[in-house]
């Protein structure tokens, strides 16, 4: 983690006039609705929210890394509109008690999951890989394999993410860059739309000034709202506080335990994000249309533009298999439910973390876990290290008074790789996610014919500090990744199946109790994949890497 300090870091939330803002979350609305600056979410620091791509160094440098496991389950099927509508049931996590935080051995959502969702692969005519002007919505002419041409479509990748609640509150997210809550006890839900700004053929990225306004990988981003409509521009050039600050009254909040119905279809106006709370009544939607501010970025890597052009983002494919991929993604992912991890790393110690700002000190540098303090204290004692920053007082939380950290995590030495996942300990440990196959077909009633489990270690495995994996040779890639000190981690995450009153569901974490199948634990993921990329200036030529872990099991079990 060493190469990420190696350059300054600036804030992962950039205003109009390129300089950080910290402690953005203390302006009241009226503030916000006065002057509406300018806002983005940078994936150049880090970011949660971001999809993983598959060649982070040409992207983003190779002083810099954006790094953050995602083990996931995909969803198989030949049946047309797999790959364009599905319908999922979820019941959201709930919490151990909010007295004694630090308690040793305690862990809470936000500490193990930033931000899990739903995927799906979209067109985007202006992103990776820019070599071809259209995208037919909802429709497998665009697989397109890159060993054969690097004319596949322009593509964006679909994250329905769901916000845990108890720590800092969004929009300090954005400074925060690893995790973040919507409300001290309730749930929120967020559309992002993930899109490349590279030409692999020609070797090229967007230019310098548009890159320092809305990044490389940008995002078009909006809460679900009661009534459908964005609370602020959706897309990065247009997009302000108002954009990234939730609103009680407006969006959809959900309480921990609530039974939702997620649906994810096309429409006329854009692709469409549907949750039904049926514990609550209440419904959230969103549509990527025009009219709520979704566009996409003109691609001019010579000049100096920096264009949002109106755009409803549709699917891309009309099916769901090994070959509907998103071809910049390090994940080779289409439909796909996914756990973000690897982000919470604790501050325990003698020194207090400075409770100044919100993630950033009044230079714009990450706050750091001060040296002779520990990122495990209630576990291993580790000392604090190199990618402890972007660090918030426990003091600073509205209800889980949490001192953590949430920078990437190259070393896997944080919370996340410790047993406090959901076994059934509910005085220690939160309950697991629980959600079902998804179901296609017009009435929502055909089921995924095979799963897959997958999982980006070796992508972030690369930049160990000892035995780097080697995306090229698979040589060092490991399901039980290495600590910085080059020890496997204490534990890795699986998922299980159980039967419930409402069927089969698919859950996350340790041993749970009820538990049907581990799938051999972290066995399940599999073996390494040797996915296909087009070549980074190389004029169309083709490269493999070993980017993930996977295992396609030849039904869905669930």
């Amino acid at each position: 983690m060493g190469q990420v300090k190696s350059r300054a870091l600036l804030g992962a939330l950039v205003l109009a006039a390129g300089l950080p803002v910290a402690g953005m979350s203390v302006l009241p609305a009226s503030v916000q609705a006065a002057t509406p600056q300018h806002a983005n979410i940078s994936c150049y620091n880090s970011a949660g929210l971001c999809t993983e791509v598959g060649n982070s160094a040409e992207v983003f440098g190779y002083d810099h890394y954006v790094g953050h496991d995602e083990p996931g389950v995909h969803f198989f099927s030949d049946q047309p509109g797999a790959g364009n509508q599905f319908q999922s049931q979820l019941t959201l996590p709930t919490n151990p008690p909010v007295s004694k935080p630090n308690q040793p051995g305690k862990a809470y959502t936000f500490e193990l999951n930033s931000g899990s969702w739903y995927g799906m692969t979209l067109c985007d005519t202006t992103s990776y890989p820019e070599q071809v002007s259209t995208c037919k919505p909802d429709s497998d002419t665009n697989i397109v394999d890159p060993t054969v041409s690097p004319k596949h479509p322009g593509a964006a990748f679909l994250e329905l993410q769901f916000y845990p609640p108890g720590w800092i509150q969004w929009p300090a997210w954005q400074v925060a860059v690893g995790t973040g809550s919507c409300d001290p006890t309730k749930w929120c839900a967020a559309l992002n739309i993930d899109s490349l700004l590279e030409d692999p053929v020609a070797g090229t990225t967007q230019n310098g000034t548009c890159a320092a306004k809305v990044g490389i990988e940008t995002i078009n981003f909006a809460f679900l709202t009661l009534n459908g409509k964005a609370t602020g521009p959706a897309n990065p050039v247009d997009s302000t506080l108002a954009t990234f600050t939730p609103d009680p009254a407006r969006d959809l909040f959900m309480n921990s335990g609530d039974n939702l119905a997620v649906t994810v279809h096309d429409t006329p106006s854009g692709l469409q994000t549907i949750i039904n709370d049926k514990t609550s009544g209440q419904t959230g939607l969103m549509t990527a249309s025009k009219a709520n501010g979704f566009a996409h970025i003109q691609y001019d890597p010579t000049g100096t533009t920096c264009n949002a052009i109106p755009y409803a983002f549709h699917p891309m494919y009309s099916t769901s298999s090994e070959k509907t991929i998103l071809p910049w993604g390090a994940d080779q992912d289409n439909i796909a439910f996914t756990d973000e991890i690897g982000h919470a790393q604790l501050c325990h110690g003698p020194t207090a973390v400075p409770a100044s700002q919100f993630g950033l000190d009044s230079s714009g540098n990450p706050i750091t876990c001060p040296a002779g303090d520990f990122e495990e204290a209630a576990l291993n004692s580790e000392p604090t290290d190199s990618d402890d920053d972007f660090c918030f007082p426990g003091s600073e939380a509205p209800l889980i008074h949490v001192s953590m950290c949430t920078d990437t995590n190259t070393g896997f030495d944080g919370q996340t790789y410790e047993p406090v996942w959901p076994d059934g300990n509910t005085a220690l440990h939160p309950t697991s996610w629980q959600f079902s196959s998804p179901l296609t077909g017009s009435g929502y009633n055909v089921r995924y014919s095979r799963a897959v489990f997958e999982v980006d270690l070796p992508d972030i495995e690369s930049t160990a500090a000892v035995n780097p994996c080697n995306r090229s040779t698979g040589a060092n890639c490991t399901l039980f990744p290495l600590t910085d000190d080059g020890q496997p981690v204490a534990f890795y995450p699986f998922f299980s199946t159980s039967s419930r009153g409402a069927g089969c569901r698919w859950q996350f974490g340790n041993h749970i109790p009820g538990s049907a199948n581990d799938f051999g634990q972290n066995a399940q993921y599999g073996t390494l994949l040797n996915a296909n990329y087009i070549l980074f200036g190389g004029g169309g030529v083709s490269v493999t890497r070993f980017n993930t872990f996977r295992k396609i099991l030849s039904t869905n079990p669930c």
